[in-house]
C-alpha cells in the first residue's frame, strides 16, 4: 500500500457513496483529501441498487468501485482501507488515529460512515435482508410490483406504509409479529383496502439464497410469500462522533445543519448516518454538497482579511 500522507485539509471517514462524492467535489477544489474506508459498507448484500440516473440497476459494490476509480485520478485524492478508532484535536487541528496503527492531522473531518443495521432475532431475516427483505419501495418496490408482499411492523405507522406499499402490490399483508398495536381505525381502514392483518409470532423466514418463499410461524402455519418490507433498528456505525460531543438526534442520526455541519467545529456530517431517506442517490448527493460546503470553509479560513470575514 503506497504511504499515505500525514497531514491533509480533509479526512473522510467512509469511503462509499457520500464519502466518495465529497472526495470527488474537494478533489476538484484541489484540497488534500484522505479517504479512510473499512470496507464493510451496510448494503453489501443488495444485489441491486435503483432509482439513481445513469447507474438503474448497477450492484452497488460495482457503482462504489467505478466511484473509487474516478475519484482517485484526482491526484490530491488519496485513500486507505483501514478503520478509524480516534479522533481528537478541534476546528483546523485533528487528529485521526486508525487501528492499523496510523496517524494523520487534518482540518476538517467529514463522518460519512452510514448506520449499522440491528437484524431482529428471526432466522432467516438478516440472510435475506437487501434481497427480498427490503427497506424501500422506491429502491426495490418496482421490482416486486403485483408479488405476494409483506410488511413486518407494529402500531399505527404499519397501516402508513401500509398504504404505501400497496401502490405497488395489492397482494399484501401486514405481519405484526405479536399483538397489534394498531388503532381500531387504522385496522377497519386495512380491513376495508383488503390488506390481510396477520398477528401469529414469526419463527423463521424461509428462503433460498436470500430469495424469500415464506414465512413461519410458531403455530405451525406459515404464508408464502416473495418480499417483505422491515424498518429494523439501527446504530451509528461508529460511536466517535458522539464522543467527541455531536449531537445525535432523538431519531438516532448525526444532527446537522443545512450545510452538514455537526454542531462541532470542522466536523461534518453526510450520507445514511443522517437521515432516515436512504438511497445511493441521495448519499451522493448529500456527500457532493458536504464537500463544496467544506472547500468553502478552506477557503474563507485560509483569507481572514476577506472583508465578508470581518
Amino acid at each position: 500500500m503506497i504511504e499515505s500522507d500525514r497531514n491533509v485539509d480533509v479526512i473522510i471517514v467512509g469511503g462509499s457513496y457520500a464519502g466518495l462524492s465529497a472526495a470527488m467535489a474537494l478533489g476538484r477544489a484541489l484540497k488534500k483529501v484522505l479517504i479512510i474506508d473499512s470496507g464493510n459498507p451496510c448494503n453489501k448484500q443488495t444485489p441491486q441498487s435503483h432509482n439513481f440516473l445513469t447507474q438503474d440497476g448497477m450492484a452497488p459494490a460495482a457503482i462504489s468501485a467505478i466511484g473509487l476509480v474516478q475519484v482517485l485520478q484526482y491526484p490530491t485524492v488519496q485513500f486507505v482501507k483501514d478503520v478509524v478508532v480516534n479522533v481528537t484535536g478541534n476546528n483546523g487541528n485533528f487528529t485521526v488515529t486508525t487501528d492499523g496503527g496510523a496517524s494523520h492531522s487534518t482540518k476538517k473531518i467529514l463522518f460519512a460512515t452510514g448506520v449499522k443495521d440491528i437484524m431482529p432475532e428471526i432466522p432467516g431475516f438478516a440472510e435475506c435482508w437487501g434481497i427480498s427483505v427490503i427497506h424501500c419501495p422506491y429502491c426495490h418496490g418496482y421490482e416486486y410490483n403485483g408479488k405476494h408482499t409483506g410488511i413486518l411492523l407494529n402500531g399505527d405507522m404499519a397501516a402508513e406504509m401500509a398504504l404505501m406499499i400497496s401502490n405497488w402490490t395489492d397482494k399484501l399483508t401486514l405481519f405484526t409479529n405479536g399483538a397489534s398495536k394498531m388503532s381500531e381505525t387504522h385496522q377497519n381502514w386495512l380491513a376495508k383496502k383488503g390488506i390481510k392483518l396477520i398477528e401469529n409470532e414469526i419463527k423463521a423466514i424461509e428462503h433460498i439464497k436470500g430469495k424469500l418463499q415464506r414465512v413461519l410461524f410458531t403455530d405451525r402455519s406459515s404464508v408464502e410469500l416473495e418480499a417483505l418490507y422491515a424498518r429494523p433498528a439501527f446504530t451509528q456505525q461508529t460511536t466517535i462522533p458522539q464522543i467527541m460531543g455531536c449531537t445525535i438526534a432523538d431519531n438516532g442520526y448525526i444532527f446537522i445543519d443545512d450545510f452538514k455541519r455537526t454542531n462541532i467545529a470542522g466536523v461534518f456530517a453526510a450520507g445514511d448516518n443522517t437521515t432516515p431517506m436512504r438511497s445511493v442517490a441521495g448519499a451522493v448527493a448529500s456527500g457532493n454538497f458536504a464537500g463544496v460546503v467544506i472547500s468553502k470553509d478552506l477557503f474563507s479560513e485560509a483569507n481572514p482579511d476577506f472583508p465578508m470575514n470581518k
